[in-house]
């Protein structure tokens, strides 16, 4: 008892107290840290704090003892750089990043220029698929144009607890789930409409149009932010621009916008009336000095003896916008922009509309897949559901000539889904590729939840002309 008395104070001679202390503290912090990723195998961990606080026989600050000034202070700002970067790498991780809107999709709810901090903890932060990536970079390095990660080690999807769960009609941030392969010159359209438009094999062989075609891990695709309109499980169908869940009608956010096409009787609107409507001036589109338009505009009831001779506009247009520019004078006529024309290819991607007679504003029904759901593989199914079987699920699917279906080798006539999946829809519902073209959101692409405007630029003004938006700084995001 006595030999141990005294090896412990040898031992606590050898370390003093404020050494003690700080080992604690980031001890303690360290194990809570690894109960949160529920990996004791993380406690190794430790020994590398015990070397740091206290047995030190790695010099990890022996750059302090250079006798060269210079060379000491060049070492102290690698050593300050190299800590920002690792903080600022865990908190881009697990607790929120910043994100800039880059689109208009969820127009008047987000506006373009607004920047957000996107809490990683409302939902439960994901661990990295791969984890050796520079820090604030989503998949490429600028500049230089090549990737900000490597590929190994690649981890498989595990999310740690949070504070919640996605609820319908959150406002959520989320890999691009159609963004697992790209044409590296040409990412808009995605891989698989592109494909679809201009054949596989021209996308496969041409690079000098489309580039490299490469393959993205889950965490380094695109973030997209979109509205969750569809929880898993739910019966999903849209009619005459309403979804419906479940055969009842859905909510609408008060700042839900369509697309309107408006005639005037031979005036232009002013810049103060779009002003009054809330329309930036990328939005402020005078469709009829398009000759190429006309062919749409004459048989939605626009012009007179066969020609357009008066102002058509297309416009984005919140309720509260509709009625304001309704009472205009000078507007002759308001049409909502007809999806027979407009309305772009809808998912399935490879199946024609005239197969499932689903348009951008008449969808469905479609069920969305929920985790434990088991479907039978029909003709139908297998439409519907491929892509969440082979690329989201991780499994090989093949359809013999006689109709057995194969999944991973084996004979199967139903499948039982992994994971939980959501439909996601932009506020800006004519201006948004969202789930009713690319399909269902898997829950391990879920990002988090944006819950502050910490800055907001608009770009139709100077900086210091009305270029920040102060209404909008420091502003709470909330679903409705």
């Amino acid at each position: 008892m006595k030999k141990n008395n005294s090896q412990f104070s040898i031992l606590n001679s050898q370390f003093n107290k404020r050494q003690w202390i700080n080992f604690g503290i980031w001890a303690v912090l360290y194990i809570l840290f690894c109960i949160w990723m529920e990996n004791l195998w993380l406690l190794f961990g430790l020994l590398v704090l015990i070397d740091i606080f206290l047995t030190k026989f790695i010099p990890w600050g022996g750059w302090k003892k250079a006798k060269n000034p210079k060379v000491r202070e060049m070492l102290e700002w690698i050593d300050d750089i190299l800590f920002a970067l690792i903080a600022v790498y865990i908190i881009n991780l697990f607790v929120f990043q910043n994100y800039q809107i880059p689109t208009p999709s969820l127009e008047k709810s987000l506006l373009v220029g607004d920047y957000l901090f996107v809490s990683k903890l409302s939902y439960g932060p994901r661990v990295p698929n791969t984890p050796i990536s520079f820090p604030l970079v989503q998949n490429t390095l600028p500049f230089f144009n090549t990737k900000s990660y490597i590929e190994w080690p690649n981890w498989g999807y595990k999310r740690v607890k949070g504070l919640g769960t996605v609820k319908r009609n959150d406002i959520v941030v989320f890999n691009f789930p159609a963004g697992d392969t790209i044409a590296l010159y040409e990412q808009n359209p995605d891989f698989y409409n592109l494909v679809e438009r201009d054949g596989r094999a021209n996308v496969l062989t041409n690079k000098a149009r489309y580039g490299e075609i490469m393959y993205r891990p889950v965490d380094k695709r695109e973030n997209y932010v979109k509205r969750c309109i569809g929880m898993p499980g739910d019966m999903l169908s849209v009619v005459d621009n309403q979804v419906y869940i479940d055969g009842k009608e859905a909510f609408n956010p008060e700042n839900l916008q369509y697309v309107y096409y408006v005639e005037t009787d031979g005036s232009i609107l002013t810049e103060d009336q779009f002003r009054m409507l809330g329309i930036s001036k990328k939005d402020r589109e005078l469709v009829s000095s398009y000759t190429g338009y006309h062919r749409y505009l004459l048989p939605m009831g626009f012009g007179d003896e066969g020609r357009i001779s008066t102002p058509v506009y297309r416009l984005p247009l919140t309720k509260k916008a509709l009625d304001m520019i309704q009472k205009i004078p000078t507007v002759k006529q308001v049409i909502i922009e007809p999806d027979n024309y407009f309305g772009g290819s809808t998912y399935p991607t490879g199946v024609s509309a005239y197969q499932t007679g689903w348009t951008r504003d008449n969808f469905g029904p479609i069920l969305i897949p929920a985790k434990g759901n088991t479907i039978q593989l029909d003709e139908k199914n297998l439409a519907l559901y491929n892509r969440c079987i082979r690329n989201y699920e991780n499994n090989t699917l093949e359809v013999k000539p006689d109709g057995t279906v194969l999944i991973n080798g084996k004979s199967a006539t139903s499948y039982t889904f992994k994971y939980d999946y959501y439909f996601m829809m932009g506020d800006n519902r004519h201006n948004s590729l969202d789930s009713r073209a690319w399909g269902f959101v898997p829950e391990d692409h879920i990002v988090g939840k944006p819950i502050l405007i910490w800055l907001s630029l608009d770009k139709d003004f100077g900086l210091f002309n009305g270029g920040i938006r102060w209404n909008r700084m420091f502003r709470m995001v909330h679903a409705n």
